[in-house]
C-alpha cells in the first residue's frame, strides 16, 4: 500500500491534467478474474461495434441492403451520422483509403455497478493515456504482475499501435497534436512523449500550429531545422477541426499518401487472434485480486 505523502508528491511533482484535484487511494482499484475477462471482452465488444457501425454507415450510403437473407435498409443512419459535419470531412469518411481503418485508441468508459461493468461513452480520441501509464507505474512499478498492464505497457503498446501504420519506417517521426480545445489533456501527452523520447523514439507534443508544409510534406521546427512527420496522431475532436489552422494543410498531406490513415484492424473474430487494436479502460490503475 501506498502512502498518501507517497501518491500526493507524485501527483504535485508531475502535472497530468489541467487544474483537477484527485481522490486517493492508498492502492489500485481491486478486480476480481471474473471481472478481468469481462474488461477483456468489452474491449473485443468496442472494436466489433466500430467495425459494425462502418458497415452500417457504408452500405447505406451506397444504398445496398444490410441483410443478406431479408430486406433491410436504413437510409436516416447517413443523415443522423453525417448531420453537421463539414463536405470535406463527410468525404474523407466515405474514402476508399478508410475503410477497415479505425482509431488507433478506444476508451470505453465504465462504471461499476451491482449489476457488473456499465458503459457510459466509448471515446475514439481518448483522454487518460498518460495518467493511466503513469498510475500504473506508481502504483505497481516495473514489475508487479498484480497491476494490469505493468511493466509500462500502456506507454509500449501506445508506441507500437502508432509506429504500426508505417511499417516501412523503421524509426518513425511522430507528432501528437494537442488543440487548444483538448489543452487539458497536454500534461499527460507530454508526460508520456517524454517517456518515450527516454527510450530513444522520435515523438513529440505539439500544438497544430506548430506543423507546416514544405512541398507535400508535413513538418515542424526543432532548433531552426524543419523535421518531417511520418505519423500524425490527432488528439482533438472534429468539431474542433475548423479552428484548427493547419487542418487544410493536413487533409492535403493525408490525401498526397504522405500521411497513413490510423491502423487497419482485422475482422477475426477469434477471441485470442493477433493484437488488432489498443484498447484501454477508464482512467485509474486497476489491480488483480490476490
Amino acid at each position: 500500500m501506498l502512502a498518501y505523502e507517497t501518491i500526493r508528491s507524485a501527483l504535485e511533482a508531475q502535472e497530468l491534467f489541467e487544474n483537477k484535484s484527485w481522490r486517493l487511494s492508498p492502492e489500485a482499484w481491486p478486480l476480481t478474474p471474473e471481472q478481468v475477462a469481462q474488461l477483456e471482452g468489452i474491449g473485443t465488444a468496442c472494436l466489433e461495434f466500430h467495425q459494425a457501425l462502418e458497415t452500417l454507415y457504408l452500405r447505406s450510403v451506397a444504398g445496398k441492403n444490410l441483410l443478406r437473407n431479408k430486406p433491410l435498409a436504413v437510409p436516416w443512419a447517413v443523415d443522423y451520422l453525417d448531420r453537421g459535419k463539414p463536405a470535406e470531412l463527410v468525404n474523407h469518411a466515405r474514402e476508399a483509403r478508410n475503410r477497415g481503418v479505425f482509431p488507433t485508441v478506444l476508451r470505453p468508459d465504465l462504471l461499476l455497478t451491482a449489476d457488473g461493468f456499465a458503459l457510459t461513452e466509448l471515446d475514439s480520441v481518448p483522454g487518460g493515456i498518460g495518467l493511466t501509464a503513469f498510475l500504473n507505474r506508481l502504483y505497481g512499478g516495473e514489475t508487479d504482475p498484480t497491476i494490469l498492464g505493468h511493466g509500462d505497457a500502456m506507454i509500449d503498446n501506445f508506441y507500437a499501435s502508432l509506429a504500426a501504420c508505417r511499417p516501412e519506417v523503421s524509426a518513425p517521426q511522430i507528432a501528437i497534436l494537442i488543440s487548444d480545445e483538448a489543452a487539458t489533456y497536454r500534461p499527460e501527452m507530454q508526460w508520456l512523449a517524454e517517456q518515450l523520447q527516454r527510450r530513444g523514439r522520435r515523438i513529440s507534443c505539439l500544438h497544430p500550429d506548430e506543423v507546416f508544409p514544405l512541398g507535400s510534406e508535413l513538418f515542424f521546427d526543432v532548433d531552426g531545422t524543419p523535421e518531417k512527420i511520418d505519423i500524425l496522431y490527432r488528439f482533438f475532436e472534429l468539431f474542433d477541426w475548423a479552428n484548427v489552422r493547419s487542418a487544410e494543410h493536413i487533409m492535403e498531406a493525408w490525401e498526397g499518401g504522405r500521411l497513413p490513415s490510423r491502423r487497419r484492424c482485422a475482422r477475426s473474430r477469434r477471441r485470442n487472434s493477433p493484437w488488432r487494436c489498443f484498447i484501454t479502460t477508464c482512467s485509474m490503475s486497476f489491480g488483480r485480486k490476490r
